[in-house]
């Protein structure tokens, strides 16, 4: 399958989205801009009723269809903009100067950040006048009660793993349902269309290592359960064996670098590469010495991606990188 371009692939998922709004359901009626009125300048439709969902706080009743929205880390920030809602503010990783990449400036422009995950600015979120935020425990579990003051705040527990029950919570949240079903449905297909042409190209056996470089932080190697293993597997691929394990991530000191070898090795960089020690690492004898290195099977990839995304447009995107690192 050649590779997507990303425009292209955007307009694809929009095309999903706008098939599921105006289908039957609950979510019948077409998303109103924040000025009130549809695309067509007719006026909206009457306002949605309030819904309830389950947060990891217990029951928030939100609006329907909400129009101003914050989002607080990256998973929602993805949920968010997939379903067809740009946030009014929304708080990035601290090592973060911009929106991720792979969503087209047209579509992040007119978000104002509040600042840093984990630490958002409370008066910045409350003068964006907000009728719904999202984060997760995680991050925001100790300032729910200030910032249920400043409007319905629905959290999940966390973000990485759960990603796929995130979206539906999310989509609950942000009356978009149906939209959010088309979503699934295509991420479903296309990975089963990668999966199909690995298969084909008698790929599947690979086994791909994803090695994250942290400011501060360390070399850490990510398991099955995290964002990136888990689209990984959707695709039908192995993993090496350290890497074989039922946990989101772990540290590695430098002389435990052959934890790090596979068939594929995908890496990339969060805050500053040199308190990362990325080049030291990379010039190391143990780098040097991995099969993947020696292959040329070695890539960097982008961390708000690969790392950060934890939505379906991300993972759609790293579907399609995949199928063209393997090959297929």
């Amino acid at each position: 399958m050649p590779r997507i371009a990303r425009r292209t692939f955007l307009a694809g998922l929009g095309g999903a989205a706008l098939t599921a709004c105006t289908g039957s359901g609950s979510n019948t009626a077409r998303p109103p801009t924040t000025d009130g009125f549809e695309a067509s300048g007719s006026p909206s439709p009457t306002p949605l009723p309030p819904v309830t969902v389950n947060a990891a706080t217990g029951p928030v009743q939100v609006p329907g269809a909400p129009l101003r929205v914050v989002v607080l880390d990256t998973d929602v920030l993805d949920s968010a903009l997939t379903l067809g809602v740009t946030p009014v503010g929304a708080a990035l990783p601290a090592s973060d100067t911009r929106f991720p990449g792979y969503w087209p400036a047209s579509r992040t422009a007119g978000i104002r950040l509040v600042g840093p995950a984990g630490a958002p600015d409370l008066g910045s979120v409350r003068a964006l006048r907000p009728d719904l935020i999202l984060s997760n425990q995680a991050r925001d579990g100790d300032r729910y009660e200030q910032l249920r003051e400043i409007a319905p705040t629905v959290l999940t527990q966390t973000t990485g793993a759960p990603w796929k029950a995130d979206f539906q919570l999310h989509a609950q949240a942000l009356s978009r349902v149906a939209p959010a079903a088309a979503f699934v449905t295509a991420y479903q297909k296309h990975a089963g269309q990668v999966a199909g042409a690995l298969s084909a190209a008698k790929l599947s056996g690979s086994r791909v290592s994803l090695v994250r470089f942290v400011a501060g932080g360390g070399i850490r190697l990510f398991g099955r359960q995290s964002f990136p293993g888990i689209v990984v597997a959707d695709a039908g691929v192995g993993r090496p064996d350290a890497q074989n394990v039922d946990q989101s991530d772990f540290e590695i000191p430098p002389d435990q670098l052959g934890k790090a070898d596979g068939d594929l090795l995908l890496y990339a960089t969060y805050g500053d590469p040199v308190t990362a020690g990325v080049g030291a690492t990379l010039a190391s004898p143990g780098w040097q010495a991995l099969g993947a290195v020696k292959a040329h099977r070695a890539f960097p990839v982008d961390d708000q991606l690969w790392f950060q995304g934890i939505g379906y447009t991300g993972a759609n995107f790293m579907l399609d990188q995949l199928q063209r690192f393997l090959g297929a």
